[in-house]
C-alpha cells in the first residue's frame, strides 16, 4: 500500500526553489503564514526532497525556535500594494 492510499490524499509535489523562496520571504517579513506552513508540510511530506532543502526546513524551523522567524495566521503575508 502506498503512502497515498494511506493519507486518502494525493501526493503534493514541490516546485523547484520553492523552500529557498518560501525561506527568504519568511526572513524577509519576519513571518510564516498559513500558505507558507501548508507548503512546509508538503516539504517535510515530500519523498524526494533534496539533503539541500532539507537543511533549508532545518534552518527555517531553526529561525522559528529562536523567535526570529514569528508564526501568523494570516493566509499570505504578500500585500497587495
Amino acid at each position: 500500500m502506498t503512502r497515498e492510499q494511506l493519507t486518502n490524499t494525493p501526493t503534493q509535489l514541490l516546485l523547484p526553489g520553492a523552500l529557498g523562496e518560501l525561506f527568504v520571504a519568511a526572513q524577509m517579513t519576519g513571518t510564516l503564514s498559513l500558505a507558507d506552513r501548508h507548503g512546509l508540510q508538503a516539504a517535510i511530506l515530500d519523498p524526494t526532497l533534496t539533503p539541500e532543502d532539507r537543511q533549508t526546513i532545518d534552518r527555517l524551523l531553526r529561525a522559528i525556535v529562536r523567535g526570529k522567524i514569528q508564526i501568523c495566521d494570516d493566509v499570505s503575508t504578500l500585500s497587495n500594494s
